[in-house]
């Protein structure tokens, strides 16, 4: 499969991805596992963009505990690591290889705090109306286990999980300052690691009555 500025990196990245990568304000992370319990279902994949479009996606072995270099770009303080949902992926870094991943941008708080005309918070959506990309999502719902062998379209879908993120969180800045909401949405982010470590506590409900 040939995917525009797009390559696949096995455990890591190498040390010249890593480099490039350090030299952008942004980095759009996406990841891909078994399930949706961190505890159960490994992590398979992480993807990354930077601004410059350039897409790579990290095959996570079975068993794999660590990649430092992803590590050292997920903890670089003056890096924003943008996600849709990133509650989610955040854990599973945490949780597989041991990242802490800060500072934050989350697209899909973003949404929700500012496209109140709306219920659709999914990245189809979001890419849908801001970019005006139909993403292909048949993918979404499939084995990412065989990490050696993935099907060009779990690929091309991956990629394009990244590739628009980074264009999306420069509109939502834009109508959260807009609706002067930026600052709330900032303190929404700053919280979501210690929400993350509740998560993998599995406190539920903490804050309900």
């Amino acid at each position: 499969m040939k995917l525009e500025n797009f390559q696949v990196c096995d455990r890591d990245i190498d040390q010249a991805t890593l480099s490039e990568y350090l030299q952008s304000e942004a980095i759009a992370v996406d990841t891909e596992t078994m399930g949706l319990i961190p505890q159960r279902d490994r992590l398979c994949l992480v993807q990354l963009c930077d601004v410059k479009g350039k897409v790579t996606a990290i095959r996570i072995l079975k068993g794999q505990t660590e990649a430092p270099n992803l590590k050292k770009l997920m903890e670089a303080a003056n890096i924003v690591k943008i996600f849709h949902y990133a509650r989610f992926d955040i854990a599973t870094l945490r949780y597989n290889l041991k990242i802490q991943t800060q500072p934050i941008f989350c697209t899909k708080i973003g949404s929700k705090l500012v496209r109140t005309y709306t219920q659709r918070h999914g990245l189809k959506e979001v890419v849908n109306e801001l970019e005006q990309v139909e993403l292909d999502k048949s993918a979404q719902s499939s084995d990412w286990g065989n990490a050696t062998n993935l099907s060009d379209t779990q690929l091309s879908y991956a990629a394009n999980d990244v590739r628009y993120l980074i264009g999306v969180r420069q509109k939502l800045i834009a109508m959260l300052e807009r609706e002067e909401r930026l600052e709330l949405a900032q303190e929404c982010f700053n919280c979501l690691p210690t929400i993350v470590s509740l998560d993998l506590l599995q406190f539920k409900d903490l804050f309900e009555h």
